[in-house]
């Protein structure tokens, strides 16, 4: 996995791969954004690629799990793929390089997903509409 120690950033924003690398990689941080943020962008990748690739390190991997299993037990996801490793980083601060766990966790569309986001976004826009008269 040395190929993906340049593509890891600690402690990771929601960043889209370079063109060419598939484009569905969302690398997570647990302090960057809301828990929400990430459900929501899942949502739209799987939308326009049919997956998303979700992928933290270190503290963030908790934030991983969390968002995979919203977005199962809502029925938009059905996971693909779990893959854990460590991942060398080099500490400037220290002058030294530290070891960090990492997950990527790859998710999926479900056969109804496109019926769920359908109806979801028909119940937000009702309330938009009740929330105006």
């Amino acid at each position: 996995m040395s190929g993906d120690k340049a593509a890891v950033q600690a402690g990771g924003d929601a960043q889209q791969q370079k063109p060419g690398g598939g484009g569905n990689r969302i690398q997570v941080s647990s302090s960057k954004k809301p828990l929400f943020f990430y459900v929501n962008l899942s949502k739209r990748y799987m939308q326009q690629h049919g997956d998303v690739e979700l992928s933290a390190l270190g503290l963030a991997i908790s934030t991983v799990v969390t968002i995979a299993e919203i977005l199962k037990n809502n029925g938009l996801a059905i996971e693909k793929k779990i893959r854990t490793s460590t991942v060398e980083i080099s500490d400037e601060m220290r002058g030294r390089s530290i070891q960090k766990a990492k997950i990527e966790i790859l998710l999926g569309k479900t056969d109804n997903f496109d019926e769920l986001m359908a109806a979801s976004a028909g119940e937000a826009t009702a309330g938009d509409a009740e929330g105006q008269s």
